[in-house]
């Protein structure tokens, strides 16, 4: 790969070099590869999100989501998007690109049918008021942590312990049933998977940067990560981030039904 911090020049007369030349190509080259990887993760995630939205609007005037919101069913459906986020995450080596995009597919249906019970509870209004809010801070907090020079990696572990902490919170209050504690893990949700955003984005875009370089230096090695599961994989982290930071932003401007 190019040098990209080289600015010697290998000429002394006036113009470019031929080794300045070929920074500028290969930069541009990365560039654009980088952009048109990006934006595959951009569609694969959104294609999901809309999936799972028309779902869960279909859903809930079908009257199924009643169903959904009790009994054994609403275990299964809940359940369900949670196995096959593990099962992507632990058998992505094993699994084909073609399988890994089947398994993205079945879980943004099923997220639509689990997601399809929102609307028993707040009215379709504000559930499309917090949809464009949340698109909008994902949108620059995407673009922030795309263009940043602040390195986020720092940010990880301490995110994914946020992440565990509102698990454990959650199960608490399911038997406490404490008002208090459910508007704090609210706002920590909010707070923790908008850094999330930011830092997978950072992440997806170093993970490409990674393997760029290693094309050059191992190519065989390089092999071993295929960017088609690499874009389907990113689109889950991405779509992950946005329904969690959706569903708490809804307890916050969801306006309940009568």
């Amino acid at each position: 790969m190019a040098n990209w911090n080289d600015n010697r020049t290998s000429q002394s007369g006036l113009g470019v070099s031929p080794s300045q030349t070929g920074d500028v190509a290969g930069r541009t080259t990365f560039d654009a590869g980088l952009r048109k990887h990006m934006l595959s993760i951009y569609n694969y995630m959104a294609s999901g999100i809309l999936l799972t939205g028309i779902v869960a609007l279909l859903t809930a005037r079908s009257g199924l989501a009643i169903q959904f919101a009790q009994g054994p069913m609403m275990w299964l459906v809940a359940l369900s998007p949670l196995a096959i986020v593990f099962a992507m995450s632990f058998g992505r080596d094993k699994f084909s690109t073609t399988t890994l995009q089947g398994l993205f597919w079945g879980f943004a249906v099923l997220m639509g049918l689990s997601l399809s019970t929102i609307f028993l509870v707040y009215t379709g209004g504000s559930i499309a008021a917090t949809f464009f809010a949340t698109s909008g801070a994902f949108a620059g907090l995407s673009l922030f942590g795309y263009t940043t020079q602040k390195d986020l990696s720092g940010w990880g572990s301490f995110l994914i312990m946020g992440v565990i902490g509102l698990i454990i919170a959650s199960v608490i209050n399911m038997f406490l049933q404490s008002e208090a504690l459910m508007w704090a893990v609210s706002f920590i949700g909010v707070l923790v998977f908008a850094g999330l955003t930011a830092y997978d984005t950072q992440r997806l875009k170093k993970e490409y940067m990674m393997i760029q370089q290693m094309k050059m230096t191992n190519p065989t090695m390089a092999a071993a990560f295929p960017m088609g599961k690499m874009v389907v994989m990113g689109a889950l982290s991405l779509y992950l981030d946005f329904i969690n930071m959706f569903l708490f932003l809804l307890r916050f401007m969801g306006a309940a039904r009568e």
